[in-house]
Protein backbone atom coordinates (compact mmCIF):
# COMPACT_ATOMS: atom_id res chain seq x y z
CA UNK A 1 0.00 0.00 0.00
CA UNK A 2 1.17 3.24 -0.59
CA UNK A 3 0.55 7.01 0.47
CA UNK A 4 -1.26 7.69 -3.16
CA UNK A 5 -3.99 4.58 -2.16
CA UNK A 6 -5.03 5.76 1.12
CA UNK A 7 -8.51 6.84 1.09
CA UNK A 8 -11.27 8.08 4.06
CA UNK A 9 -13.37 4.50 5.09
CA UNK A 10 -16.74 4.73 3.35
CA UNK A 11 -19.52 6.62 4.84
CA UNK A 12 -16.86 8.44 6.73
CA UNK A 13 -16.91 11.69 4.73
CA UNK A 14 -20.17 13.91 3.55
CA UNK A 15 -20.27 16.04 0.82
CA UNK A 16 -19.69 19.52 0.96
CA UNK A 17 -23.53 21.23 1.22
CA UNK A 18 -24.37 23.89 -1.97
CA UNK A 19 -26.64 26.22 -0.50
CA UNK A 20 -28.16 28.82 -2.63
CA UNK A 21 -27.13 26.80 -5.80
CA UNK A 22 -30.59 26.45 -6.77
CA UNK A 23 -34.01 24.33 -6.78
CA UNK A 24 -32.51 20.58 -7.40
CA UNK A 25 -29.99 20.98 -4.36
CA UNK A 26 -32.83 21.18 -1.92
CA UNK A 27 -31.09 24.23 -0.54
CA UNK A 28 -32.45 27.19 -2.66
CA UNK A 29 -34.68 29.84 -3.25
CA UNK A 30 -34.25 30.96 0.70
CA UNK A 31 -31.14 29.02 1.09
CA UNK A 32 -31.92 27.70 4.61
CA UNK A 33 -32.26 31.07 6.08
CA UNK A 34 -35.86 30.54 7.10
CA UNK A 35 -38.23 33.01 5.70
CA UNK A 36 -38.55 36.64 6.26
CA UNK A 37 -37.24 38.46 9.46
CA UNK A 38 -33.59 40.39 9.95
CA UNK A 39 -31.77 36.97 10.38
CA UNK A 40 -32.97 36.09 6.30
CA UNK A 41 -31.87 39.72 5.30
CA UNK A 42 -28.38 40.03 6.37
CA UNK A 43 -25.59 38.73 8.50
CA UNK A 44 -25.70 39.27 12.00
CA UNK A 45 -23.05 38.04 14.75
CA UNK A 46 -24.12 34.74 16.69
CA UNK A 47 -24.15 36.83 20.06
CA UNK A 48 -26.09 39.18 18.38
CA UNK A 49 -29.43 39.51 21.16
CA UNK A 50 -31.96 41.92 19.03
CA UNK A 51 -31.09 45.20 20.44
CA UNK A 52 -30.65 44.10 24.04
CA UNK A 53 -27.99 44.61 26.21
CA UNK A 54 -25.84 41.95 25.12
CA UNK A 55 -24.00 39.51 28.06
CA UNK A 56 -21.03 40.88 27.44
CA UNK A 57 -22.03 44.36 28.97
CA UNK A 58 -24.76 42.94 31.36
CA UNK A 59 -22.03 41.23 33.57
CA UNK A 60 -20.61 43.44 35.97
CA UNK A 61 -16.80 44.34 34.71
CA UNK A 62 -15.00 46.68 37.63
CA UNK A 63 -16.84 44.63 41.08
CA UNK A 64 -16.44 41.46 39.92
CA UNK A 65 -18.24 38.52 39.17
CA UNK A 66 -18.91 36.16 42.38
CA UNK A 67 -19.52 32.35 41.14
CA UNK A 68 -23.31 31.02 42.90
CA UNK A 69 -21.46 27.28 42.69
CA UNK A 70 -18.33 28.11 44.57
CA UNK A 71 -17.52 26.48 47.95
CA UNK A 72 -16.66 28.43 51.06
CA UNK A 73 -14.74 26.84 53.29
CA UNK A 74 -14.54 27.35 57.23
CA UNK A 75 -10.84 27.14 57.94
CA UNK A 76 -9.39 25.76 60.97
CA UNK A 77 -5.85 25.42 62.00
CA UNK A 78 -3.75 22.55 64.13
CA UNK A 79 -3.27 25.90 66.88
CA UNK A 80 -6.66 26.47 67.39
CA UNK A 81 -7.41 23.19 67.72
CA UNK A 82 -5.06 22.36 70.50
CA UNK A 83 -6.23 25.63 72.18
CA UNK A 84 -9.99 24.76 72.11
CA UNK A 85 -10.53 21.04 72.52
CA UNK A 86 -9.28 18.47 75.19
CA UNK A 87 -7.40 15.16 74.53
CA UNK A 88 -9.15 12.47 73.11
CA UNK A 89 -12.14 14.43 72.20
CA UNK A 90 -14.15 13.64 68.69
CA UNK A 91 -13.65 17.50 66.73
CA UNK A 92 -16.42 17.86 64.22
CA UNK A 93 -17.98 20.90 62.23
CA UNK A 94 -20.83 21.41 65.37
CA UNK A 95 -17.96 21.31 67.99
CA UNK A 96 -16.26 24.00 65.80
CA UNK A 97 -19.06 25.96 65.97
CA UNK A 98 -19.91 25.81 69.44
CA UNK A 99 -16.56 26.67 69.77
CA UNK A 100 -16.39 29.84 67.90
CA UNK A 101 -14.06 28.68 65.31
CA UNK A 102 -16.32 28.36 62.22
CA UNK A 103 -19.45 30.53 61.09
CA UNK A 104 -22.93 28.61 60.49
CA UNK A 105 -22.43 30.27 56.44
CA UNK A 106 -19.93 27.94 55.56
CA UNK A 107 -20.45 24.98 53.11
CA UNK A 108 -17.55 22.75 55.07
CA UNK A 109 -14.56 23.05 57.27
CA UNK A 110 -11.10 22.98 56.01
CA UNK A 111 -8.01 21.85 58.32
CA UNK A 112 -4.80 23.43 57.72
CA UNK A 113 -1.34 22.65 59.57
CA UNK A 114 -0.73 25.88 61.17
CA UNK A 115 0.74 25.62 64.62
CA UNK A 116 1.92 22.35 66.19
CA UNK A 117 -0.81 20.03 67.78
CA UNK A 118 0.15 17.88 70.74
CA UNK A 119 -2.65 16.36 71.67
CA UNK A 120 -4.86 12.74 70.52
CA UNK A 121 -8.11 14.40 68.79
CA UNK A 122 -10.26 12.54 66.38
CA UNK A 123 -10.76 15.20 63.57
CA UNK A 124 -14.01 15.35 61.26
CA UNK A 125 -13.86 17.96 58.77
CA UNK A 126 -14.85 18.00 54.78
CA UNK A 127 -11.11 18.97 54.15
CA UNK A 128 -7.55 18.26 55.60
CA UNK A 129 -4.72 19.45 54.26
CA UNK A 130 -1.44 16.89 53.90
CA UNK A 131 0.74 17.99 56.58
CA UNK A 132 -2.53 18.95 58.85
CA UNK A 133 -3.08 14.97 57.96
CA UNK A 134 0.12 13.94 58.81
CA UNK A 135 0.23 16.14 62.13
CA UNK A 136 -3.03 14.91 63.43
CA UNK A 137 -1.83 11.04 62.60
CA UNK A 138 2.00 11.60 64.26
CA UNK A 139 0.22 13.21 67.32
CA UNK A 140 -2.11 9.78 67.42
CA UNK A 141 -5.01 11.45 66.16
CA UNK A 142 -7.36 10.23 63.94
CA UNK A 143 -8.87 11.80 60.85
CA UNK A 144 -12.30 10.86 58.76
CA UNK A 145 -13.11 13.17 55.78
CA UNK A 146 -17.17 13.87 55.21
Amino acid sequence: MSIHELRPAKGSTKRKRRIARGIGSGMGKTATRGSKGQKARRQIPAWFEGGQTPIHRRLPVKKGFRNPNSKHYGIVNLDDLEKHFDAGSTVDPDSLHKAGLVHTGVDGVKVLAFGELKKKLTVKAHKVSAKAKEAIEKSGGAVETL
